[in-house]
């Protein structure tokens, strides 16, 4: 299914080329953080990016990895300039199908080898997890190797985030109908099995998540869209759509160090991760704080009273996450909603099919 889903990705960013323009980010928009500004992944080897966390030792450092069996590998990534820093190998455990990385208060990395292309066939999944090296260089780390279960059942997901506050990890599950948002424990065991709990429902084809720095707003995207979520007493209350940038196959997103601008990745050689700043109710609470000024109007990615439609294209169409209309983004966004609904299709078709991963 990845062969695909990467055919039909480079048509539609073809198909994009004559009517989406720069990221979009408006100046006053832009964080200190020299990745507000987006960057490109630079390394050859990093074809598959399907995970993305900022650095905590390391500011405008960003995790990466390769979807999949690719092998034991994280990537530092320099957000400035989109060149790998670090290549470091998770020693003594054989990863099946990666798919999220995250960076808990403590300092860890954790790495969620969680995907189940077959919707349920594995019993159990895996959390690696390591410190966030003092020093950026080629090394091995070993990890302390977390078994995953869930309450209801084995599931696929492709999504993992650690609240930056109170540490505990929960995942999202995957499915085109819309899936779930679980709570692991307080604490993971270091021996024998976590239960993952379902708490809430996440409407969204999830492809990743994660929480702002503060804690208080956890973001979701999909394919073709994206949802905030307030966080409150340890569960999700959605504010409202977010906006997505059209992509060859959108597989991860992260904040910023601030909080203040979204970052989304996609698989590919050379793979764009694009900025889109928030607005309004989407900035998190520390944000909102420090520059009321910033809650009071709306540039492109807020959206914050918007209501989350099917996770079709919705916000996506624009491509850019700029403003204005005119002819060039009318005709964007309805290229926008055709490309994903000949992907939708295809990765529908490929399923049924029993493809491999997505």
């Amino acid at each position: 299914m990845r062969r695909l889903v990467r055919a039909l990705g480079a048509a539609t960013v073809i198909v994009l080329a004559g009517t989406t323009g720069s990221t979009g980010t408006a100046g006053a928009a832009r964080a200190a953080d020299p990745a507000s500004d987006g960057f490109t992944i630079e390394d050859e080897r990093i074809t598959e990016s399907s995970g993305l966390a900022a650095g905590r030792t390391h500011p405008g450092v960003y995790w990466t990895h390769n979807d999949s069996d690719d092998g034991p590998y994280v990537y530092a990534i320099d957000g400035r300039t989109g060149e790998t820093v670090a290549t470091v190998t998770l020693t003594g455990v054989s990863p099946r199908d990666v798919e999220a990385v995250s960076v808990g208060p403590d300092g860890d990395v954790y790495v969620g080898d969680i995907g189940d292309n077959f919707g349920g066939r594995w019993p159990e999944v895996w959390i690696y997890r390591f410190a966030e090296p003092e020093r950026l260089a080629d090394q091995a780390v070993e990890v302390t190797r977390h078994t995953v279960r869930y309450a209801d059942g084995p599931r696929d997901a492709e999504s993992l985030a650690v609240h930056p506050v109170t540490g505990r990890v929960y995942i999202v599950s995957k499915h085109e109908d819309g899936g779930a948002l679980y709570a692991g424990p307080e604490k993971l065991p270091a021996s024998g099995a976590a239960t993952f709990t379902r708490v809430a429902d996440i409407d969204l084809w999830a492809t990743d998540a994660a929480f702002s720095p503060d804690g208080t707003r956890l973001a979701v995207r999909g394919y073709f869209g994206g949802t905030m979520y307030a966080w409150e007493d340890g569960k999700p209350r959605e504010l409202g759509r977010l906006t997505v940038p059209v992509q060859r196959q959108g597989e991860s997103v992260t904040f910023t160090p601030d909080g203040r601008t979204l970052l989304y990745g996609t698989e590919g050689e050379r793979s764009p991760v694009r900025p889109m700043p928030l607005t309004e109710e989407q900035l998190p609470e520390s944000a909102r704080e420090e520059n009321p000024d910033r809650t009071g109007g709306g540039d492109g990615a807020g959206d914050g009273d918007r209501k989350p439609d099917a996770d079709g294209a919705g916000d996506a169409g624009d491509g850019t996450g700029e403003d204005g209309g005119g002819e060039g983004n009318t005709l964007g966004f309805v290229l926008a909603l055709a490309a994903g609904a000949v992907l939708l299709l295809a990765l529908r078709r490929s399923k049924r099919r029993g493809g491999d991963a997505s």
